[in-house]
C-alpha cells in the first residue's frame, strides 16, 4: 500500500511539472510491473481509479488544462506498463528457454549415461546376455553367451535361440515367448539345456522379459543365461554323498528307507520283495587286532561282495551302519530261494581277502524277512528284519533267521516290557521280596533268598527271572542289583532286630552284575551301610562265567571270599568243568537250577541227578535245588541227598513281614 501512495504522489508531481512533462510516468507504469500488478484487469482498473483520483485533486483543478495533463500522464502510464510487461515476458521466455536447454542437455547426459552403462553391463557381464527379435533371432550377443555356447560372439547374430537349446527343451522356451507376447506373464525363468558348438550338453539358467517401444507395443527379448554346469555337478555330488556311505559306496540307510518306500507299493504282488540284513560276526576282532584301516579295507570287501552275490538280481545292496548292511531284493521268477542265497552269502564271505599279506575273512549273521505283505510299513519291515536278526545272532555265529510274525509278536512284547521297566521301578511297582530256602532234612528254614516282583498294573506279577531277564536287555540289572542287595539287606537288618534269627541271604547275581568291576565296592559298601556280616551273605555267581575263568567273575569271587562273603555256584548242571571250579575257588554251595530240578525223570537223569549231588558233597559243597514245588519233587531230592531247597511248596516269595 506504501508503494502505491508513492506513485499517486509521483505521478501528481507530473501533472504539476514545469515544463510539463508526462514521460516521468513512465516509471509508474513499470512500477506497477515490478509489483506483480499485472492481472488480467488490473490495468483496465488502475488506470481509472488514479484518472479519477488526479481530476479531483483540488491542488491540480487551479492548473491551466491540467484535464489534458492528467490524460497525458495516464497514456505514459500506459506506455510504462506495456514496455515493462513486454520486457517481463520476454525474459520469461528467455528463463524458460534456459531451464528447457538445461533440462534436454541433462536428459541427454543421463541419456548417453544409461546407455554406456547398459553397453558396460551387456558387454562386461559374467552372464551371458543376447537380445532377439520376437521370432527368436538374435541381434546381439555379449561375449560370455558366447563363451557358454562355445561360439564366436559375432557367430550368434541371426542365429534362432531356440536352435541353441537341447530339443527336449525348445517347447517350453517357445511357450514362454508366447506368455510374454500375450501378457500371460512379464519374466519368465527357465532351467534348460543348451547345446555347445562340440555337442557338449551345458545346464543352464534362463530369464526372457519382453522390451516394449515407446508406444508400448513389443519390440524385443532381452535374454539373460547363466551356466549351472559345475553348480547341478556339485549338487550331485552333495546329493550322492548324502544318499551314500563314504567309504564303501554303498547307499546309507536312508537312500535304503527311501528305496523300500517307492518299492513295496510297486512290487509284484505274487513274488514280492525279500529284505536280508546282515551284521559281521565279531568285527571288532579285526579292528582292535589288526586296527581301523584294515577294518576299512575288509568292510569294502563285504561291500563288493555283497554286489557280487546280487549282480543278477534287481537288487540294492546299503551299508546301515558300521559293519551292519541291508539288501533288498525285488524277487523276479529266478530269484534263487532264501537257503541258496544265504549260501552265496556265507560262500563270498569265506572267501579270504589278503592286507599287508595276511587272509582275513568273516561270517556274518543274516535276519530275513521274505516276501512281506504289501502293507508292511519300512520303518516297520526295517525293524521286522532287525528283530530277526537279534534272535539269529543269540544262537552263535554265521547263523540266520526269518522273520516269524507270532515270534516278533512275543519278542516286541518283552521288549516293550524292558524299555518301561525303568520307569516301573521309579514309581514303586518294583519291589524286594523273600523266599525261604528250608531243609529237607527237617523243613526248618536256613536261609532266605532275595528276589524281584514286579506288579504291573496290566500283566500282573511278574517274578524274579523274568525281571532279571528283562533288566539285563537294557543295562538295568546293574543299578538294579545294587539296590535289591541294598534293600535285602536293609530288610534283614530289620528281621534280625526283631527275631533275633541270623538267618544267610542269597542274592543271585545276573551275569552282567558277576563280571562288574564295581561289585565288590558296591557290596562292601552295602555291608558297611547295613550293619550285615559278612559271613551273613551269599551271592550266587553263574556258573558258565567260573567255567569259561572270566577273569573279571573270577577275580570278584576271590576277592569277595577274602572279605567273608561267601559264594555260591548258581545254574548248577555238572557240565565239564564245574567240579574243577569246586575244587580251584572259594565256593562252597551250588545251586541247581530249577529246569534241571523239574526235569522228566528217566533211569539216566535219574542217576544223573543223584550223583550231581554226591559228587558236589565230595567236593566240599553244599546243594540247594530250586524250584521245588511238590511233595513229589521234595521227597525225590531228599532221598537223592539235597540239603535244601526253594520252591512253592516250602513258601513262595512275599514280604519279609509276612513271613
Amino acid at each position: 500500500m506504501h508503494d502505491l501512495r508513492q506513485l499517486v504522489h509521483r505521478l501528481h508531481d507530473a501533472v504539476l511539472s514545469e515544463p510539463f512533462a508526462p514521460e516521468q510516468a513512465l516509471v509508474v507504469g513499470a512500477r506497477l510491473v515490478d509489483l506483480r500488478c499485472t492481472g488480467a484487469a488490473s490495468l483496465g482498473k488502475s488506470l481509472p481509479l488514479l484518472g479519477g483520483a488526479l481530476l479531483a485533486s483540488p491542488e491540480l483543478q487551479g492548473v491551466d488544462g491540467h484535464a489534458k495533463r492528467v490524460m497525458a500522464v495516464l497514456g505514459a502510464v500506459a506506455a510504462g506498463y506495456v514496455e515493462a510487461v513486454r520486457v517481463f515476458v520476454l525474459d520469461q521466455q528467455e528463463s524458460v528457454s534456459q531451464a528447457l536447454l538445461q533440462a534436454a542437455k541433462a536428459a541427454q547426459w543421463n541419456l548417453n549415461v544409461s546407455e554406456a552403462l547398459a553397453d558396460e553391463v551387456f558387454t562386461s557381464s559374467a552372464s551371458g546376455i543376447a537380445v532377439t527379435e520376437l521370432d527368436g533371432s538374435v541381434v546381439r550377443a555379449n561375449a560370455a553367451l558366447a563363451g557358454i555356447l562355445d561360439r564366436e560372439a559375432g557367430a550368434l547374430e541371426g542365429v534362432d535361440l531356440s536352435s541353441l537349446v537341447h530339443e527336449e527343451d525348445v517347447e517350453e522356451l517357445l511357450a514362454a515367448f508366447r506368455d510374454l507376447l500375450d501378457g500371460v506373464r512379464r519374466r519368465v525363468p527357465l532351467r534348460p539345456r543348451f547345446v555347445r558348438a562340440d555337442g557338449e550338453v551345458v545346464r543352464g539358467t534362463l530369464a526372457v522379459a519382453l522390451l516394449r517401444d515407446a508406444e508400448g507395443e513389443p519390440g524385443r527379448f532381452v535374454v539373460v543365461v547363466e551356466d549351472v554346469s559345475e553348480l547341478a555337478l556339485l549338487g550331485s555330488r552333495l546329493t550322492h554323498q548324502a544318499l551314500h556311505d563314504a567309504l564303501t559306496g554303498l547307499p546309507n540307510r536312508q537312500f535304503f528307507t527311501t528305496r523300500l518306500e517307492t518299492t513295496l507299493p510297486l512290487a509284484n504282488p505274487a513274488l514280492g520283495v525279500t529284505l536280508y540284513h546282515l551284521d559281521l560276526d565279531v568285527f571288532s576282532v579285526v579292528t582292535d587286532g589288526l586296527g581301523r584301516r584294515v577294518g576299512d579295507h575288509l568292510l569294502k570287501s563285504v561291500a563288493n561282495r555283497l554286489r557280487a552275490v546280487f549282480a543278477a538280481e534287481k537288487a540294492m545292496v546299503a551299508r546301515l551302519d558300521g559293519d551292519e548292511f541291508a539288501v533288498l531284493v525285488e524277487n523276479g521268477e529266478g530269484t534263487p530261494n532264501v537257503v541258496t542265497t544265504i549260501g552265496r552269502i556265507n560262500d563270498e564271505l569265506a572267501e579270504p581277502v589278503y592286507v599287508d599279506g595276511q587272509g582275513i575273512a568273516v561270517s556274518a549273521c543274516v535276519g530275513v524277512v521274505d516276501r512281506p505283505s504289501p502293507g508292511f510299513d519300512p520303518a516297520e519291515l526295517l525293524r521286522a528284519s532287525h528283530m530277526a536278526l537279534r534272535r539269529a545272532k543269540k544262537s552263535g555265529r554265521r547263523q540266520w533267521g526269518l522273520y516269524d510274525a507270532s515270534r516278533d509278536a512275543a519278542d516286541r512284547a518283552r521288549l516293550a516290557l524292558a524299555a518301561v521297566m525303568p520307569g516301573a521301578w521309579e514309581s514303586g511297582e518294583i519291589d524286594v521280596v523273600f523266599q525261604p530256602e528250608r531243609s529237607l532234612a527237617d523243613g526248618t528254614t536256613t536261609g532266605l533268598t532275595a528276589l524281584l516282583r514286579w506288579t504291573h498294573p496290566e500283566h500282573g506279577e511278574i517274578g524274579h527271572d523274568r525281571c532279571v531277564e528283562l533288566a539285563e536287555e537294557t543295562g538295568l540289572m546293574l543299578p538294579l542289583g545294587t539296590w535289591l542287595l541294598r534293600g535285602a539287606a536293609e530288610q534283614l537288618r530289620w528281621w534280625r532286630q526283631r527275631t533275633g534269627e541270623d538267618l544267610p541271604l542269597s542274592v543271585g547275581l545276573s551275569v552282567g552284575q558277576a563280571t562288574d568291576p564295581d561289585l565288590v565296592g558296591d557290596v562292601l559298601r552295602v555291608l558297611e551301610d547295613t550293619g550285615l556280616p559278612a559271613g551273613a551273605l551269599r551271592l550266587g555267581v553263574p556258573a558258565a562265567l567260573l567255567v569259561a575263568d572270566h577273569e573279571d567273575a573270577v577275580d570278584n569271587v576271590v576277592v569277595l571270599a577274602d572279605a567273608g562273603v561267601r559264594t555260591a555256584m548258581g545254574r548248577f548242571t555238572g557240565a565239564a568243568g564245574e567240579f574243577a571250579c569246586l575244587e580251584a575257588l572259594p565256593v562252597r554251595e551250588v545251586r541247581i537250577p530249577r529246569w534241571a530240578v523239574c526235569a522228566e525223570r528217566n533211569p539216566i537223569t535219574t542217576r544223573v541227578l543223584a550223583d550231581l549231588v554226591a559228587v558236589a558233597h565230595l567236593a566240599g559243597a553244599t546243594v540247594l535245588v530250586d524250584g521245588v514245588d511238590t511233595p513229589e519233587l521234595a521227597d525225590w531230592w531228599r532221598t537223592s541227598g539235597a540239603d535244601a531247597a526253594t520252591g512253592s511248596h516250602l513258601g513262595g516269595p512275599s514280604a519279609l513281614i509276612d513271613l
